[in-house]
């Protein structure tokens, strides 16, 4: 009796199991990560509990249990924890003494990638500033625009980069903005000598670090976006303390050596990058940029074990020459985003990379996904247990206008996701907002701030946050990224504003109006920038005076590679301009009838789009 009862019940298990290894194949790994999750937030409890409860917080603790150990490899440098550490107490006390900095001050940061980033942002953390990291690649009329958007009275300036401030010099005298240049000599006396300054100053431990609210803001970190001109997006201490665990949840350990070839102006190598590597206890190599000919070689020369990627990065590297260093490597795990599973698969295969962790997040709200399976393209999973602690919903949406459809009582509908099926339906990622999941908006832009929030969604007074990205899940809860709506678009890495394009365009005396969207170009991450122009009566392209001009007012992945001349462009009823059936029609000859053009770099002009030229392009002939 007993023995057949066992055997029922044995029988009984088999069965659940062998059920949820079909329908619920990833069922422990879902499990299994969860409680990972959860073992994060108990620490991260029992550390605020002991003070460390911001992101200096966490590098000081790192810094007093390993001082001697390397942190920051970069070029013929080795800075340890603690040199770091000291370094940037030297630079605390130059600020103070020099520039009467003190908590509360913002302070815009306009340095390429190098070591005293770093200690530079560390050193104002100290004296409680809010810092402002400001894109290395942008214009005159955007550095001004940046720095009074935030705030910012103090702008710190890479030695690379002096010619840049040195253009927008008047008008941040005028704001009464000091300037700050990290060289041991500045070009006149307009420009302080950080690393004169610092000379003298003590490098020892401050005695006096400010107090921090966890729920205040940390940083600005400016993002593209629909008012043409980058936005200020306020990161507050919790959301970068809790990106400290990037590369924790990716599966590296503190014995790595970590490279990071990104901007660290970008959230994904500052507060992703360096900030997990902090949270390990981990070595950096640093690059000052990245070069597709030295990424290998600095990966056997350093004995590198994680790189940290973009889907771009990924495609250059593949699309060169073999080199012996390739599979000579110790890199075991690439962690980043943006990656196409058609490269993704190459990539593994190539280099012999053993894990692909791909994720996703975003500048401005606490919401993210990491893939943690071994599933070639998913941004992460929708499991039961991920929405208990990651909450987020699908909306249907109006493909012209890209808002959410609401019923008739006025409440968001729901993407359909059908269990055990696969619609393909794309729907807006949208995340509630709570005590915990901030959006702290953008600084000195209430307009554009309230526009990234949707309310009444689904009852009277709540309040949800609209990334503006547009996901599929399918049928084994996998998400997947499918675009981005409105009026940004991604290319080389770089969020592109469409309306900051349009408006540089506009100032010609030959273009009446432009209209600018991405386009897919095949074998290319992201989309490649076009703008469908009107020109002015009586008025011919001129595409050398473009391109002259592009250079001046605009970065090079902001460029538009493509033009279409219009007669006339399509607009909504309510004068808005339509850019979905432009977007479908791409830049092919054979589809389009308007005149073509495409940006012929070394030519420095616009030149026809010829069929030709075209197959050229979609094949790869001709790299962009």
């Amino acid at each position: 009796m007993i023995a057949l009862l066992f055997s029922s019940v044995l029988a009984g298990l088999l069965a659940l199991l062998l059920y949820q290894m079909t329908a619920y194949p990833f069922f422990w790994v879902d499990l299994i990560y969860y409680f990972k999750l959860q073992r994060y937030r108990k620490t991260l409890k029992a550390r605020m509990q002991q003070g460390i409860t911001t992101f200096l917080d966490c590098f000081l603790h790192e810094a007093r249990k390993h001082p001697n150990k390397p942190f920051i490899i970069f070029e013929n440098q080795t800075l340890t924890y603690q040199d770091v550490d000291k370094r940037s107490n030297k630079f605390a006390g130059a600020f103070r003494t020099e520039g009467s900095l003190k908590q509360g001050d913002i302070v815009a940061l306009l340095m390429c990638n190098e070591p005293d980033f770093i200690c530079v942002w560390f050193g104002l953390c100290k004296l409680g500033c809010e810092v402002a990291f400001l894109n290395v690649n942008i214009k005159a009329k955007s550095l001004l625009h940046c720095v009074r958007s935030c705030g910012a009275k103090t702008l710190v300036v890479g030695a690379d980069l002096v010619c840049l401030a040195e253009e927008v010099l008047p008008d941040l005298k005028k704001d009464n903005v000091s300037v700050w240049v990290v060289a041991h000599t500045s070009p006149d006396e307009n420009f302080k000598s950080l690393l004169l300054n610092a000379e003298n100053m003590s490098d020892e431990n401050l005695s006096d670090l400010p107090k921090v609210d966890v729920m205040s803001n940390f940083l600005f970190i400016f993002t593209s976006g629909t008012t043409g001109l980058p936005k200020a997006a306020r990161v507050g201490h919790m959301k970068a303390i809790v990106s400290m665990i990037f590369f924790d949840m990716c599966g590296a350990r503190s014995d790595d050596v970590i490279y990071i070839t990104l901007p660290l102006y970008h959230m994904s190598a500052s507060l992703l990058g360096i900030g997990g590597c902090i949270h390990l206890g981990a070595t950096c190599v640093l690059k000052r940029r990245f070069s597709v000919n030295q990424f290998w070689k600095d990966c056997v020369k350093h004995n590198v074990t994680v790189v940290q990627y973009i889907g771009e990065l990924c495609r250059y590297l593949l699309n060169q020459p073999m080199v012996a260093e390739e599979r000579a490597h110790c890199v075991r795990l690439a962690a980043g985003s943006g990656l196409r599973s058609d490269v993704w698969r190459q990539f593994i295969t190539r280099f012999g990379i053993t894990q692909i962790r791909e994720g996703y997040g975003l500048t401005e709200a606490n919401i993210g996904f990491l893939n943690y399976t071994d599933e070639v393209g998913p941004i992460g999973r929708a499991s039961c247990f991920n929405k208990l602690l990651v909450p987020f919903k699908l909306l249907r949406y109006d493909p012209k206008t890209y808002e959410p459809l609401r019923t008739a009582s006025g409440r968001c509908i729901l993407y359909l996701h059908i269990p055990f099926s696969w619609t393909g339906e794309a729907g807006i990622l949208v995340t509630p907002l709570t005590a915990t999941n901030q959006f702290l908006g953008y600084a000195g832009n209430k307009v554009q701030s309230e526009k990234k929030l949707i309310r009444d969604v689904f009852i009277a007074g709540d309040v949800y946050f609209n990334t503006g990205d547009l996901l599929v899940q399918d049928h084994k809860d996998f998400l997947y990224f499918r675009d981005r709506i409105g009026d940004t678009f991604r290319w080389k890495g770089e969020n592109v504003s469409t309306t900051e394009v349009s408006e540089v365009l506009g100032v010609l005396d030959f273009i009446q109006e432009a209209n600018v969207y991405g386009v897919t170009i095949p074998g290319c991450e992201g989309r490649a920038g076009m703008a469908a122009i009107v020109l002015k009566p009586d008025q011919r392209l001129n595409g050398k005076k473009l391109y002259n001009h592009l250079v001046k007012t605009l970065p090079a992945y902001a460029w538009p590679w493509f033009l279409r001349v219009q007669t006339s462009l399509d607009v909504t009823e309510t004068f808005k301009q339509q850019k979905t059936k432009l977007v479908q029609e791409g830049f092919n000859p054979d589809v389009i009838h308007d005149p073509l053009y495409f940006l012929d770099v070394p030519q420095k002009d616009y030149t026809l789009l010829t069929i030709a030229l075209y197959h050229d392009i979609v094949s790869g002939k001709i790299s962009l």
